[in-house]
């Protein structure tokens, strides 16, 4: 499993991943609202936004808030004019680092990343310098214990997953995003459920780190996740998991 996924699991089990109710809430109604302004408000047609509600949904968000972030998506309700933009940088070591956003204020978000980056050992970098170690993938995280491997692989493969890596705990079956739906229906289909499922971006290469970088990279990861404007940060460092769970502790 890549770095950043494993760091975003391990969190979510040790019940640090958005604590709070409200951010989640605010992150899942801008990615709903963006989906909806993008490719239209009916999800049947338009995946990113059927994977958002799923999402959306799983965190129990109530129907309403969803429908009024579709609605201001597709302009049927009045909202503040929001923009995606992607951030790239260096993390300690040289960890590439690529941090997606949502803002209505384009500066407020490039000065907290920067002070972000500053205060751990990271730099923000110029436009295009690390994106191109990153490719688009879907990532449907399956517990172990819900099948053997090879139902698995059989499962996954058939239905076009590219590829599905196995460690301790956890099926990580990877996807190219045209594909990402059909592997999920289709683990639905034979009733394996899945932890997690979301389109993320996976590093080509990876950049050991351990000791004091290791605990530098996982803070300076803590705080970009914390501001507000942030929706995902992705990054291609190779921790190992035993430091990853002390340092989350």
């Amino acid at each position: 499993m890549s770095g950043h996924s494993k760091w975003s699991t391990i969190k979510r089990k040790k019940g640090k991943a958005d604590a709070a109710r409200g951010k989640v809430f605010s992150k899942l109604i801008k990615e709903i609202t963006i989906s909806a302004r993008e490719g239209g408000g009916d999800p049947e047609a338009n995946s990113r936004l059927r994977t958002a509600i799923a999402t959306a949904k799983a965190a129990n968000m109530p129907a309403q808030n969803i429908d009024k972030a579709i609605k201001r998506g597709t302009g049927e309700l009045p909202g503040v004019s929001i923009e995606e933009i992607s951030y790239e940088g260096y993390g300690p070591g040289g960890v590439a680092m690529l941090v997606d956003c949502v803002t209505d204020n384009r500066n407020r978000t490039t000065a907290d990343l920067r002070r972000a980056f500053s205060k751990h050992g990271g730099n923000m970098g110029s436009a295009g310098c690390v994106a191109w170690i990153f490719s688009p993938k879907g990532v449907i995280l399956v517990d172990r214990s819900r099948a053997d491997e090879d139902t698995i692989l059989s499962i996954a493969l058939d239905a076009g997953a590219e590829d599905v890596r196995t460690d301790q705990n956890t099926y990580e079956i990877l996807t190219e995003l045209s594909s990402f739906e059909g592997v999920k229906k289709a683990l639905e289909s034979k009733g394996i459920g899945y932890s997690s499922a979301e389109r993320t971006k996976v590093p080509q290469t990876t950049v050991k780190l351990s000791g004091k970088q290791a605990e530098q990279m996982l803070k300076l990861m803590e705080s970009i996740e914390e501001l507000d404007d942030v929706q995902d940060v992705y990054a291609n460092f190779d921790i190992p998991e035993e430091v990853m769970v002390s340092l989350a502790g």
